[in-house]
């Protein structure tokens, strides 16, 4: 009966996959489809033949390029800016005790709970105060005030792992408190910075809401707002332009993840050497 179980653990792990990546299989699929066939009700998963100027074509006629470098503007400033927020807020909330650390955790959880419809209003007319509606800045510093909280929250989860004997075992050999910072709990903590800057990279960059409503130019919209244009007036959708633009918005999540990735196994193995 054990001799089974090694092929039933390998099997179910092989559906799981099987069911996580067939809507991708299906994407790529349908982004080098012609348009009769994806309008037919005949239904294949491979294509019967590959027609690749669906790229051509969502790359020249809605400035997808000038979109995707819009969002990774976007994205890479929000989530510098949350992770260097963040950081500092987090250590000092996981080490604080008292009124201090549950006023800080209440605002957390407090300001989870709105949703995005009812601050959008207060939110653009500020921003159109300061002269940064309709501006990247201006979504930028939007991306990093709403994923600022949860990065908070994630990051004070890691520091109030560190163990605080750590710190005073290092303070007792007489390193001073950047000194400890810097070679004990740093290190110890870039499994977690990693995660919050996955998190608020994917978050800014798949963000849709926000940039539709504070966004009015065509220069400035970011890759989900363009991805909606798409969609003809009358509602007739490019299916294979919009399969070829939705691959293309992937890459960049995709490359992200593959940078950080080994940033996040070095880091969790510095940890548990440290550890």
């Amino acid at each position: 009966m054990r001799v089974l179980v090694r092929p039933a653990q390998y099997f179910a792990l092989a559906l799981y996959i099987l069911f996580l990546g067939f809507p991708v299989l299906w994407l790529v699929s349908a982004s080098v489809k012609s348009s009769g066939e994806l309008n037919s009700l005949t239904v294949s998963l491979l294509p019967s033949e590959w027609h690749w100027d669906n790229y051509s074509e969502a790359l020249d006629k809605q400035g997808l390029i000038r979109s995707a470098a819009n969002s990774l503007i976007v994205a890479l400033a929000s989530t510098a800016l949350s992770v260097l927020i963040a950081v500092p807020a987090a250590y000092v909330l996981a080490r604080l005790k008292g009124k201090v650390r549950a006023a800080g955790v209440g605002w957390i959880l407090v300001s989870q709970v709105f949703p995005v419809v009812l601050i959008i209003l207060p939110l653009f007319l500020i921003l159109r105060t300061l002269g940064l509606a309709d501006n990247l800045a201006g979504l930028t510093l939007v991306h990093t005030t709403y994923m600022l909280p949860f990065a908070l929250w994630m990051l004070q989860g890691y520091v109030a792992a560190i163990p605080v004997e750590l710190e005073e075992a290092g303070a007792v050999d007489g390193a001073s408190r950047l000194t400890v910072l810097r070679t004990i709990v740093f290190p110890l903590l870039a499994p977690g910075v990693v995660a919050t800057a996955m998190f608020s990279f994917v978050s800014s960059w798949n963000e849709f809401f926000f940039a539709l409503v504070l966004l009015q130019s065509p220069e400035n919209y970011t890759l989900p707002i363009t991805l909606t244009m798409f969609v003809g007036g009358e509602g007739k959708v490019a299916l294979g332009p919009l399969a070829a633009g939705a691959v293309l918005a992937a890459i960049p999540s995709i490359v992200f993840f593959g940078i950080l990735r080994k940033k996040l196994t070095g880091g969790l193995m510095a940890g548990a050497v440290k550890g």
